[in-house]
């Protein structure tokens, strides 16, 4: 089984570019939090289908933003017999930064062993609704705890899944941040033949990143009344997903297809 970088798809298909109809990707963004998965897909050109999030502060920014979306609360009782009764469109990606308190260094790194190791749930929809991708999204911690078991079950699911560690500091933002990122397409199942001899771009061949400059002010959290100031927001923004690297994706696997379109 090959796997594709799909980085290298994206790079090369401005030589190979062929004309194709316009093509919708429909997006189940889970874990969604405040959107940050969705608004970098979003701005490859992609659409998203449906939310889950469980959050009630993150529920309600996803409200506010996209007010014509469904937003399902519990992942365990998401099935894909819902998602047909509620008329939700065929799913071709499903994306998600599952929970990372079983892997992270801040925490006990239980692992399985943890009661919010939400891989399984996620692994479950992937195997309901067989979408031609999928895109994790979880701590660099991961790498040395859990990793393996994700990639052997998406392996025996029938997918070709490749791992990235890609840092904030990647897309232009001001801060390191590793995060861990897999990319799977599906292998045998709808989709054809992989890009060809796979190559890497210098560093000196990539554009310079714009630096993001509208930064939040400073602030402690805590207060008098004993309620952390701005406490919702501060871990939302923390959970949340730099949204120009689900972009760079999303826009690698539109390329790729582009280059091996499916076949009926």
């Amino acid at each position: 089984m090959r796997a594709i970088n799909p980085f290298y798809a994206a790079r090369i298909a401005g030589r190979r570019y062929v004309q194709q109809p316009p093509v919708t990707y429909n997006v189940l963004d889970l874990f969604s939090g405040i959107g940050g998965f969705s608004l970098g897909l979003e701005n490859a050109g992609m659409r998203t289908a449906a939310f889950c999030e469980i959050d009630g502060f993150c529920q309600s920014v996803l409200k506010r933003h996209w007010p014509d979306t469904p937003i399902y609360d519990d992942i365990t009782q998401l099935t894909a017999r819902r998602l047909h009764h509620d008329k939700i469109a065929r799913i071709d990606i499903i994306c998600g930064g599952y929970p990372c308190q079983p892997f992270s260094v801040a925490g006990r790194q239980r692992g399985d062993n943890d009661p919010r190791h939400l891989w399984p749930e996620m692994y479950r929809l992937i195997r309901e609704l067989r979408p031609r991708w999928v895109i994790c999204e979880n701590v660099a911690g991961h790498v040395q705890l859990g990793l393996d078991a994700v990639l052997a079950d998406l392996d025996a699911a029938g997918y070709s899944a490749t791992p990235f560690v890609i840092p904030a500091c990647a897309v232009g933002a001001p801060h390191r941040r590793d995060r861990l990122w897999i990319v799977a397409h599906a292998a045998g199942l709808r989709l054809p033949r992989t890009v060809g001899p796979q190559g890497r771009q210098s560093a000196q061949e990539l554009p310079a990143p714009q630096v993001w400059r509208d930064l939040p002010s400073p602030f402690t959290l805590g207060s008098d009344d004993g309620l952390p100031h701005r406490m919702e927001r501060t871990q939302a923004l923390g959970n949340a997903v730099v949204p120009q690297i689900p972009e760079l994706i999303g826009r690698a696997i539109m390329a790729h297809e582009q280059l091996n379109p499916l076949t009926a």
